[in-house]
């Protein structure tokens, strides 16, 4: 079986994009760029957005940081069934992700890492609006059993018309269908203490593709994947 990888896509983070795409390409996973332009060209989603000044969605009232902020949530509507892995652009796959679905007895809908509340900050990324909500950074990496059918209660109109916390905190799946993943799977890079095995680093607060960034701990990680 070969893992189907949905990595977000924002054309302001393409060389973040791409060193995802790359390590978990080492690891022999398809990759598919998940671009709202795509989605909104083929009819599948329809969220109005506000994007002079940045991005706000409307139906929530909120802006957002990235172009795949909930367009990520049409991951198990593309996928139809088996597993596959969403994973936003500023991750770096250290391990091979074919071990998660080899190691899960398929019996819960989605699995995450359940990170706890964090203390909040004002900005993140390149300057950006921080937002607190619900169950943050849960839907940063999630790997889906699309072939559950709870899998199947999660619609098009959920997706263009539910508020935006509703979809990060999963609430088309009772908590129970919800499973955990090993912390070392979303790894919060600068926020969280390095695990003895990291498998996916989660450079959340930015990285060395940044223009304006200050520089952190484990640049020289990303920094060696890319020059491969």
């Amino acid at each position: 079986m070969t893992l189907r990888v949905f990595l977000g896509y924002d054309p302001r983070e393409h060389a973040a994009y791409d060193v995802a795409r790359k390590t978990a390409e080492s690891f022999g996973c398809v990759v598919t760029p998940l671009r709202d332009d795509v989605l909104r060209a083929c009819g599948l989603l329809t969220r109005p957005m506000d994007t002079r000044g940045g991005l706000f969605d409307i139906i929530s009232g909120r802006s957002q940081s990235t172009r795949f902020a909930l367009s990520r949530f049409a991951v198990p509507i593309l996928a139809h069934d088996g597993w596959c892995l969403f994973a936003d652009c500023d991750t770096l796959f250290l391990r091979d992700p074919h071990e998660l679905p080899r190691s899960l007895d398929g019996s819960k809908a989605v699995y995450v890492v359940k990170h706890a509340p964090l203390p909040s900050t004002d900005t993140k990324m390149d300057g950006q609006q921080q937002v607190p909500y619900e169950r943050k950074n849960w839907s940063s990496v999630a790997l889906y059993n699309c072939s559950h059918p709870a899998n199947r209660r999660l619609t098009l109109d959920m997706l263009n018309g539910w508020h935006r916390d509703d979809l990060h905190a999963f609430r088309w799946l009772h908590d129970s269908e919800i499973g955990e993943l090993p912390p070392e799977w979303n790894w919060l890079v600068s926020v969280e203490d390095k695990p003895a095995n990291p498998a996916i680093a989660h450079f959340t607060t930015g990285g060395p593709w940044l223009d304006n960034w200050h520089g952190g701990e484990y640049d020289q990680m990303w920094t060696e994947a890319s020059a491969r």
